[in-house]
């Protein structure tokens, strides 16, 4: 009896799993199968893509476009019904992964679509289709870094559920449509790097649930709108390279929540409002390049949370703001470069602070260089276009962190055998000072990790310096200098070189067949120099050199018959001994086809 019960309970269970099963089964196969309509809408996007690098659309095969297997799509498991449209680009910027075509109208028959994000292609054009404009379900609409042509749709403004609209990144042009103010939903709206024209649409006044808004890099012009400061979820705002005039609006300093801040490289005039201390959240702040006059506000020393201040390229005037000893607690990068101010020294505040970058170009400073009490913790300095004298072979001393110093145009005086730069240094510009001695020590002293080297308009001599392994310059000039000797073959090592400048020395010998070997070079000057011989045939190999300078050497011999050496202008080959062929005359005794 006991040994029934246990088979009966037996088949109880078996009979409900199998049950349950089956239920299961037949749901889930309700739940899969994508709608007819939705799989032809993706497969008409899919026709107008010509060619597709990343593979996504290669998955998108057989009746069922919801089970699973076609990359980027979501559906409802209730409906069947297409949800979620999401393409992306490789976030590493791999160039080689695309899709070339065009937006497929069919799209806009995703009548449930909710989530539309196709972004980083690259090399997919032509106009935003109107039929988009019946997504009405539509949460998200990302086009972002493609090619995409023409004007933004005004019929866009017809999607009420909109949250996030980004369309940056593309060639868009014409003015912003008024009717996107009626997105009263809109919480990110991304315009920038287009060539959007025209002013911000008075209808914007409308989008008060904005935290995001970036219409940077575009043409758009006119005043900066006073309802922008009625923004109050606002915390991130981008107006920078645009062509904005007028002043700054006082209410743009209600913007309590704000952390980025920028309207740089715009045409902006009159003074920084005093209000600007109101800014309370700010963490960035970006005025940079434009009119600006008048003082720094004393109310800028109230910012907490401000690490990154950039003033650069105004007409700001003395004196600075007294309160800044302690004021700005969290401030790491400064930048009043190419001002009206007339410092005289490096504030004592900015010598004794904990600073990554300190940029003071163009600000009348006088003396020796700064010495700062804490510079492991400096990252960057510019301090070009100043008048400095004395020397420089200490000035790097414990500055461990060091990645990038502009020191340019002062009356700087130094052996640079002498100088001994931080190990991890990627950028130098020494240019237009009183250098002198060999250049072979201040380049192998960081071999590693340097990229940029500008010592030009100096008085360097010696020769030119070996090459070794693994350098990564990817730019190198000393110009205007006293450096002799021969170009060495081991220049084919800076195989990452893209700008090589030696012109205005003393350079004798021929030019190295090694320096075909240089297949990234963009830019070559060998000018104003004493070198003899061909020039190598080696160096057709450089296709993508833009410009060549070999003018007032001693060459001789057939110019390298092939582009673009024989379509340069014939200014690069003037004043040489006897260089012959395209763009000169033909060589004497060769003839061609």
């Amino acid at each position: 009896m006991q040994n029934l019960r246990w088979v009966f309970f037996f088949l109880v269970i078996f009979t409900f799993c199998f049950l349950f099963s089956e239920t299961l089964a037949q749901t889930g196969s309700n739940t899969l199968v994508c709608s007819e309509k939705d799989r032809a809408a993706l497969l008409s996007f899919k026709a107008t893509i010509l060619k597709d690098t990343t593979g996504a659309l290669s998955s998108w095969i057989g009746k069922d476009c919801c089970g699973g297997d076609w990359e980027g799509i979501q559906c409802n498991p209730s409906t069947g019904r297409v949800i979620g449209l999401q393409l992306q680009g490789a976030p590493n910027k791999d160039t080689s992964l695309y899709m070339k075509g065009t937006l497929s109208s069919s799209l806009g028959s995703l009548q449930f679509l909710e989530v539309m994000v196709i972004s980083g292609m690259r090399q997919i054009r032509g106009k935003i289709p109107e039929s988009f404009s019946k997504l009405t379900h539509l949460t998200q609409l990302v086009l972002e870094e493609n090619i995409l042509e023409g004007p933004i749709p005004s019929s866009l403004g017809q999607l009420p559920l909109l949250k996030t609209l980004s369309l940056s990144g593309n060639l868009l042009k014409g003015q912003i449509p008024p009717s996107l103010g009626a997105l009263q939903n809109l919480l990110q709206l991304n315009l920038a790097k287009n060539s959007l024209t025209g002013q911000i649409p008075p209808t914007f006044k409308n989008l008060h649930n904005l935290q995001y808004f970036d219409l940077s890099y575009n043409l758009l012009s006119g005043l900066i709108p006073d309802f922008i400061g009625q923004f109050q979820n606002l915390t991130f705002i981008d107006l920078s390279n645009n062509q904005f005039s007028g002043k700054i609006p006082n209410s743009l300093c209600n913007l309590a929540n704000v952390l980025d801040f920028s309207l740089s490289h715009n045409q902006l005039t009159g003074r920084i409002p005093d209000q600007i201390g109101n800014l309370k959240s700010v963490s960035t702040l970006s005025l940079s390049v434009n009119h600006l006059s008048g003082q720094i506000p004393e109310s800028i020393s109230s910012l907490q949370n401000l690490w990154y201040f950039n003033l650069s390229r105004n007409n700001i005037s003395d004196p600075l703001p007294g309160n800044l000893t302690k004021g700005i607690p969290s401030l790491l990068s400064i930048d009043l470069s190419y001002n009206n101010l007339h410092l005289g020294k490096v504030p004592d505040w900015i010598k004794r602070r904990e600073f990554s970058d300190v940029n003071l170009a163009g600000c009348n400073l006088k003396g020796i260089l700064p010495n700062f009490l804490k510079p492991d913790s400096l990252n960057s300095i510019d301090l070009s276009d100043n008048q400095f004298t004395g020397g420089i072979s200490n000035f790097f001393t414990k500055m461990s962190s060091l990645q990038k110093v502009k020191l340019s145009n002062n009356l700087l005086k130094s052996n640079v055998s002498e100088i001994v730069l931080p190990e991890g240094l990627s950028s130098i510009d020494l240019h237009s000072n009183q250098l002198f001695g060999p250049l072979s020590r201040l380049l192998k002293s960081t071999s590693r990790f340097l990229e940029f080297v500008d010592i030009s308009k100096n008085q360097i001599t010696g020769g030119v310096p070996e090459f070794s392994e693994g350098s990564r310059l990817k730019s190198l000039n000393f110009s205007s200098n006293k450096v002799a000797g021969n170009i060495p073959s081991s220049i084919s090592n800076l195989i990452e070189l893209e700008r090589l400048d030696f012109s205005r020395n003393h350079i004798k010998g021929t030019i190295p067949t090694s320096l075909g070997q240089l297949v990234r070079l963009k830019w070559l000057d060998l000018s104003i120099n004493e070198l003899t011989g061909k020039i190598p045939d080696s160096l057709l190999q450089i296709e993508s050199l833009k410009h060549a300078n070999f003018r007032a050497n001693r060459l001789c011999g057939e110019i390298p018959q092939g582009r673009p050496f024989n379509i340069f202008p014939l200014a690069a080959y003037a004043h040489n001994q006897c260089l012959c062929g395209k763009p000169l005359p033909p060589c004497k005794g060769i003839r061609r086809g």
